[in-house]
């Protein structure tokens, strides 16, 4: 049989171990305590900073309704409104009425040249008839 003897010094050792690690705990927490508040001071600080470049405030007093409108747009892409039909459907709505004026300026550049093109067809058909203008009124160019 075998008895193992327990070292009288040990004991002591634990507690010591044992005390040492409470203070190395409670420097841990200490430690985490002041990092948090570090954290908190830099974010307010940002926070702070972010405000007074943005001018939210003088934004919102100079163009109250165009903030609510901002305000509106960030709320529906941060709800997970832009991955929608209706998002789909206003961007379409957006498209085609960004493309109107060139489509109404295409036609009214085809419009002019159509009349021009009348024009330069009826005096080519007054002046091989003879029925042209001869001096009696204001000549078009």
């Amino acid at each position: 049989m075998t008895t193992f003897q327990s070292n009288p010094g040990s004991n002591g050792g634990q507690q010591a171990q044992g005390e040492q690690g409470q203070a190395g705990f409670g420097h841990r927490v200490d430690r985490i305590g002041s990092d948090a508040q570090q954290l908190w001071d830099d974010a307010r600080g940002a926070v702070t900073d972010l405000n007074a470049s943005l001018d939210l405030k003088g934004r919102v007093d100079r163009n109250p309704y165009m903030m609510l409108a901002a305000a509106f747009g960030v709320g529906y892409v941060l709800g997970g409104g832009l991955f929608t039909r209706t998002t789909a459907r206003v961007i379409r709505l957006g498209v085609r009425l960004a493309a109107l004026p060139m489509v109404k300026d295409e036609l009214l550049g085809m419009a002019e040249a159509a009349m021009r093109g009348v024009e330069v067809g009826a005096r080519g058909m007054n002046d091989m008839t003879g029925s042209g203008s001869s001096g009696s009124g204001p000549e078009r160019q």
